[in-house]
């Protein structure tokens, strides 16, 4: 499955996402991240950028939140939504969470809620997420895992993919791709188990920090 491929498929997908109303995350990361005024704070797989909006009102006009999204029209709708709601301390950024376009230890903490998964290196985002916090700096993810590994059929699904299915690893190999990036105090916080398409299923709520 090549990357062109995959990127096309999940932003088909989230383009026709980018005029509903539903949320699309698995889980409630801001009052687990314990934003402080004057903080940065990214927001991987920002959507129509609700969760950012709410993390830069939260940081105050000290602060900055910025939310990227690999699907130009969400980010258009994050735009959009934040000039509406008059929200000044905030950006959003079209960009691939696998090369994030941020210089090293930009911001005190990242959050990312249901799109980590769709990465196909998800060592390659947790190098970056390291890369581009502070030290002390600290991330809150919720993304699904599952309890064995799919099948290679679905995992070189695209569609499956862009449905927060076919991209995702075992809990094993998403917490080892956490703490070989370098992460450390790596704990789960929450986990609610569930079948999805007759698969054994979980979605985590994950907090770790980078530590000097």
């Amino acid at each position: 499955m090549d990357v062109k491929g995959l990127h096309d498929r999940i932003k088909a997908r989230y383009s026709l996402e980018s005029s509903a109303q539903g949320g699309l995350g698995c889980g409630h990361n801001l009052s687990l991240l314990a934003l402080r005024s004057g903080e940065r704070v990214l927001d991987l797989g920002c959507g129509r950028g609700q969760e950012t909006l709410e993390a830069a009102k939260l940081v105050g006009e000290g602060g900055l939140a910025v939310g990227l999204d690999l699907t130009p029209e969400m980010v258009r709708a994050a735009v959009e939504r934040a000039a509406v709601e008059g929200c000044v301390n905030v950006r959003f950024v079209v960009g691939d969470m696998e090369r994030l376009p941020f210089p090293p230890e930009s911001f005190d903490a990242v959050m990312s809620n249901c799109a980590i998964n769709h990465a196909r290196d998800k060592s390659m985002v947790y190098r970056e997420v390291h890369r581009v916090l502070k030290t002390g700096g600290r991330f809150v993810i919720s993304d699904p895992v599952t309890r064995y590994p799919l099948p290679h059929k679905i995992k070189r699904d695209p569609y499956r993919w862009a449905m927060c299915f076919g991209g995702a690893v075992t809990e094993q190999e998403y917490l080892q791709c956490i703490r070989e990036a370098g992460f450390r105090r790596v704990e789960i916080i929450n986990r609610r188990e569930y079948l999805k398409n007759g698969y054994e299923f979980a979605s985590l709520t994950i907090r770790a920090f980078k530590e000097g």
